[in-house]
């Protein structure tokens, strides 16, 4: 039987696995919005990435914090689907929270991001810091095509909300 540390191991996997996450914000009138970007993870809650500050969703952040968040596997075949699915508020970061972020930001050296300075993301530079904090988070329950998941016994597609068990605490 799955038990819920089952499930922040899974989420786990899928943020260490995955380099890209889907972000969804929202513009002024309300207009939904889209966008791939490369992020590092701190523990289950907090996405870090960066982008130029008249990227579309960059703009929004700036009059509407809440976002969206997908982290796909797209590597499994068709009806394996894995994925993470959060919903939080992002921002630009500064002061202690900007030297927090370049700590964990690209993340391990083995998912190839580039190393960051704070003259990189302040300034004149058009880059800039950001970070999601997840108020909930779930998980693609994970099972086999037609079968019963271990969790709930469900032969569908569902989510499951993921606690953040000890082993699963955000980085210092």
């Amino acid at each position: 039987m799955m038990a819920a540390d089952d499930i922040a191991v899974h989420a786990r996997g899928l943020l260490d696995t995955n380099a890209f996450l889907t972000l969804g914000t929202v513009d002024p009138s309300g207009r939904p919005w889209t966008s791939p970007v490369y992020f590092a993870a701190s523990g289950l809650r907090e996405f870090y990435w960066i982008s130029q500050t008249d990227a579309v969703h960059s703009r929004n952040l700036s009059d509407r914090p809440h976002v969206s968040i997908v982290v796909f596997d797209s590597s499994v075949r068709p009806y394996h689907g894995r994925a993470l699915y959060a919903s939080g508020t992002a921002g630009e970061l500064r002061g202690d929270d900007l030297e927090r972020g370049l700590r964990v930001y690209p993340g391990p050296s083995e998912r190839g991001g580039a190393v960051l300075t704070r003259d990189d993301v302040t300034g004149s530079s058009p880059y800039r810091l950001y970070r999601a904090t997840a108020t909930d988070l779930w998980v693609l329950c994970p099972r086999e095509p037609r079968q019963p998941c271990p969790l709930h016994g469900l032969a569908k597609d569902h989510r499951t909300p993921v606690e953040q068990g000890p082993r699963e605490r955000p980085e210092a």
